[in-house]
């Protein structure tokens, strides 16, 4: 245990029983909008009133989820994030009975809005890490590196559970449970109040900072998620586009699967590994191999045209994301103020999901006019992105330079 930084976190009392909540509670987060596609399409025979309704969803939780992680700091995990849950939970019930009857299309949006209230347990997770393991740095990084291979495990396992619930029982059978396990997941992790944080009341208003946005680096931040996110959006996109054209349209969830895989196995092995350097130069390294290993992708559908290559660009270009992942959301972490460490991962994956959001739309848009091979270069242009926004960010808060001391002028009446 001396020698594994995983057994030592879990060795910490009450750390399994709110991971295993948190997992259970995070799975359904990968569900949701594929059921919902699934659902609304086969019901109303659109994909496109289906892709409005989830991105109507998203946009709800870009302006909602800030709101509720900052109560959450204020109030406490278990007093807010339970009857957040319930009312997302009782919106997808709803979502899930309109399609079902027939209501009017306005509901479905209506209805897919109202989960927005979904709290982060991801954040709130890491915020009970960041409470437990204060002032323990290597601990904290090996924990954040944990969490984001537990994001890229539910996001790689919830679409492929989503689509074979939808599929082998009834289209409705992902959301009910996607539903059911959220309910569970948060009722187990809020009940373990032993490692939740002490609430913060209201924060100090002296400081004059209304809003994170207003932190030191937070903006610089906040960039670099909206452009890894687009990483992420495009990607998904573009591969699916391109295995339909080779004629192989049900591989490319195996064939993202396994950048998923690359970028989970790569978070637990950096999270294992001693971090050297500062944290500032040690995201920028991770940009710049992010940056890197985007073109494999590329490189591969263009130079062979094999999906089987692909499928091994894709593994290998993931193990650059959990990373970069990793040191970013452990900066949010250092420039967040005391007290609000939900609402400032929060506010980092809404703009992630955002940058998802813009990704989707652009991969789509170089697939329909550029062709699918050309698609693979959205994704590269968003690493640059988040390379450039990294190094402007690393040379803004590095330590300037040593100045020659100003020699003192000699007075006039000297």
């Amino acid at each position: 245990m001396a020698h594994n930084p995983y057994a030592r976190l879990f060795a910490i009392p009450g750390a399994t029983a709110f991971t295993v909540g948190n997992l259970i509670a995070r799975l359904p987060m990968g569900m949701f909008s594929v059921s919902a596609v699934i659902m609304i399409s086969g019901a109303r025979g659109s994909y496109a009133l289906a892709g409005a309704v989830t991105a109507t969803g998203l946009a709800a939780t870009a302006v909602v989820a800030p709101w509720t992680a900052r109560l959450v700091d204020r109030h406490g995990q278990a007093r807010v994030a339970v009857p957040a849950t319930v009312v997302a939970a009782l919106g997808s019930l709803s979502l899930l009975l309109c399609v079902r009857y027939g209501a009017p299309d306005w509901t479905l949006f209506a209805s897919y809005a109202a989960t927005a209230t979904t709290p982060n347990t991801g954040g709130m997770s890491r915020a009970r890490w960041a409470h437990l393991l204060k002032g323990d740095a290597r601990a904290v990084h090996t924990a954040n590196s944990f969490e984001q291979a537990a994001d890229e495990l539910c996001f790689m396992l919830g679409p492929v559970l989503a689509a074979f619930l939808c599929g082998s029982l009834f289209p409705q059978a992902g959301t009910l449970i996607g539903v059911v396990l959220l309910l569970t997941g948060v009722l187990v992790f809020a009940g373990q109040r032993a490692t939740e944080p002490p609430p913060q009341g209201r924060t100090d208003s002296s400081s004059g900072m209304t809003s994170l946005l207003h932190a030191r680096g937070m903006p610089a931040l906040l960039t670099g998620f909206l452009a890894t996110g687009a990483v992420f959006g495009s990607l998904e996109v573009v591969t699916i586009a391109y295995a339909d054209a080779q004629g192989h349209k049900a591989a490319a969830g195996v064939v993202l699967a396994l950048q998923a895989a690359g970028s989970c196995a790569a978070g637990l092995v950096y999270g294992a590994v001693k971090p050297r350097g500062s944290l500032g130069r040690r995201h920028l390294l991770c940009a710049a191999a992010m940056a890197a290993l985007m073109t494999l992708p590329l490189l591969s559908v263009v130079a062979t045209g094999s999906l089987i290559a692909l499928s091994g660009a894709l593994l290998v270009a993931g193990m650059a994301t959990a990373p970069t992942m990793v040191t970013a959301m452990t900066l949010v972490q250092h420039r967040t103020p005391e007290g609000r460490l939900n609402e400032g991962m929060t506010l980092a994956v809404t703009g992630l999901l955002g940058g998802i959001a813009c990704g989707a739309a652009g991969g789509g848009w170089a697939v329909e006019h550029l062709g699918t091979a050309a698609g693979y270069g959205v994704p590269v242009a968003a690493a640059c992105c988040a390379l450039l926004v990294s190094s402007a960010q690393a040379c803004a808060t590095s330590t300037p330079g040593r100045r020659r001391p100003a020699r003192p002028r000699a007075s006039n009446a000297a």
